[in-house]
């Protein structure tokens, strides 16, 4: 029996999280499917994986954003045609987000639409990116700018992945959960602040975590997929936090960048009379157990500013972004980008320096 199940406006799809990733894998390649494996990923697991997939029906790709090109698409195409892929077999993803983005992508235009399945291999892809439908590849370098929504026949999640991650790719992946347990005021918050540390080193525990982000994140999608409405709240955090790993480079993994972009929606929440002083002085304490350890020194103010201007949810003269009435009372604005606005980022990285030196001149 699945332990999930998602009643997508496209389909259904199931969320089943096992102990052995290769006995429904192997099972999967023997009925005909056709892999397409993050090259890390490959080359950590390579004896489980050769024990499972025939070589023949094993591509091994680079995640990087390079990757989520319309070229490399293409390639892409152009060697499972070469293979003989069938629009009858299915397309089975083992990565993180690159991974899933490229094979989804690639699956909802190969032949009019061919079915895929998903490994995930990350806390962030096992604990949000695997439900929801959405698939995006970059054009140039605008990024996620071509996709559509196009759900997995089935999930296969495996927390044996986790044990090889970097401790910056388990902290990103706790603050995307951490995300989606402040839209519902879970009360999953203040335990997995509690254990914070004990997570990091013990990640056969984050299941109880990642079920619950998936939970919650189900009953959004449900009624709200094509993110008309809703679903839109899940931007808490993202505004603030994409623009944060723009001007570093990507020196700050997404879901820690989108941890201090929370603080920074609720600092702003607290300037405007959306959320009390108490409010946000227990939210930062929680969230500062997840900020990242990066010396913003060489960052710019105005680099940031550009970057929030630059956001695709902003309208006209005003930042779109999701503000907080506390834990479970997230709401949708559109801030005027003004001398204000400019003030109060400013002010709050005077105030709040969390992450050493960042130029705030004019």
């Amino acid at each position: 029996m699945s332990d999930l199940i998602i009643r997508s406006a496209l389909k259904e799809y199931a969320v089943n999280f096992v102990n052995d990733f290769t006995l429904p894998l192997k099972q999967l390649t023997d009925d005909g499917a056709f892999v397409i494996c993050d090259r890390t990923v490959f080359d950590i697991y390579h004896d489980r994986l050769h024990n499972a997939v025939v070589e023949e029906r094993c591509l091994v790709i680079e995640a990087s954003e390079t990757t989520k090109t319309l070229e490399k698409c293409k390639e892409i195409i152009e060697i499972l045609v070469e293979r003989k892929v069938r629009r009858n077999q299915k397309l089975i993803a083992i990565g993180g987000g690159v991974i899933q983005d490229v094979t989804a992508f690639i699956a909802s235009i190969l032949y009019r639409g061919v079915g895929w399945i998903f490994f995930p291999t990350t806390l962030l892809a096992q604990g949000d990116s695997c439900i929801g439908s959405k698939t995006s590849i970059n054009l140039g370098h605008k990024k996620n700018l071509l996709g559509n929504f196009y759900p997995p026949d089935q999930i296969f999640i495996d927390s044996l992945f986790l044990q090889s991650l970097a401790v910056e790719d388990i902290k990103s992946g706790i603050g995307e959960i951490l995300h989606f347990y402040y839209y519902s005021n879970s009360p999953l918050i203040g335990k997995l602040v509690s254990n914070y540390d004990n997570l990091i080193a013990h990640r056969e525990l984050l299941k109880e975590y990642t079920q619950e982000s998936l939970a919650i994140k189900k009953s959004v999608i449900e009624v709200d997929e094509f993110d008309k409405g809703e679903r839109n709240k899940f931007n808490y955090g993202h505004t603030f936090g994409h623009a944060i790993e723009t001007i570093t480079n990507y020196g700050i993994r997404h879901g820690q960048a989108v941890t201090v972009g929370m603080d920074l929606a609720n600092y702003l929440s607290y300037q405007t009379g959306l959320l009390s002083r108490e409010l946000f002085d227990r939210m930062r304490e929680q969230l500062s157990e997840n900020f990242p350890d990066y010396d913003f020194s060489l960052c710019d103010i105005d680099s940031y500013f550009d970057a929030l201007s630059s956001d695709k949810k902003n309208i006209g003269s005003t930042l779109g972004c999701i503000l907080s009435e506390g834990p479970g009372a997230l709401v949708r604005r559109q801030i005027p980008f003004d001398d204000s606005l400019k003030e109060h980022v400013r002010a709050y990285f005077r105030l709040y320096n969390l992450l050493g030196q960042i130029r705030v001149n004019h």
